[in-house]
């Protein structure tokens, strides 16, 4: 990694995962990486496999000071448009990362919170904050959290999938491929799981 908070005691990074989809909430994770306990590999999780994601996954949660999931639903990121949601979901990540156990009974609270990207959500309580572009390929604990989320929010993809396997939400996460765009041509859409904001999504209502 490229960027170095060494100065600060606790060190917060935070992602968001799918901003881009037709279909689903979007989420964003904040973490806390334990110097103690490093770990490998660690980098933007559009540059890993689902196995290495799912890897990276299992040794952020259980070797990191502290990790937290936030989300934003499909009825926000419509009323409130995908940036105000993603904000919003990094906002509660963070929010629900400073009432997590470990902290708590720590009483630690995060020297500078690193987001990644070039806005950041309304942090209250937090003494510094910086956004950093492609920070999930520069920064640790960025890169961290954007695994967290991307695989919390690909398992509720799955779930959606076996909810409704016409959609095949399974194989392409929500994302506009020819598959999805093809299933909401034939099956319609979904309430509250496509984003009717997105213009393919209207359009397919207003082609009805």
């Amino acid at each position: 990694m490229d960027y170095s908070y060494d100065n600060y005691d606790y060190v917060c990074g935070v992602d968001e995962a799918g901003r881009g989809p037709l279909a689903g909430d979007v989420y964003a994770a904040a973490v806390i990486l334990n110097p103690k306990q490093p770990i490998d590999g660690l980098r933007d999780s559009k540059k890993l496999s689902e196995k290495q994601r799912e890897h990276l996954y299992a040794a952020i949660t259980s070797r990191a000071l502290a990790y937290a999931v936030g989300i934003a639903t499909v009825e926000e990121i419509d009323r409130l448009n995908i940036l105000n949601a993603s904000l919003l979901a990094m906002q509660r990540a963070v929010m629900s990362l400073l009432q997590t156990p470990q902290l708590i009974a720590q009483k630690i609270t995060p020297s500078i919170v690193l987001i990644d990207g070039n806005k950041a959500p309304q942090l209250d309580g937090i003494p510094t904050t910086h956004t950093i572009i492609r920070g999930d390929s520069l920064v640790a604990e960025i890169s961290a959290a954007s695994i967290v989320a991307k695989v919390e929010r690909d398992r509720a993809m799955r779930v959606l999938d076996r909810m409704h396997p016409q959609y095949h939400f399974a194989k392409h996460k929500g994302y506009g491929t020819k598959l999805h765009v093809d299933a909401i041509a034939r099956y319609g859409i979904l309430p509250n799981i496509h984003r009717v904001s997105f213009a393919p999504v209207r359009h397919a209502i207003l082609s009805v």
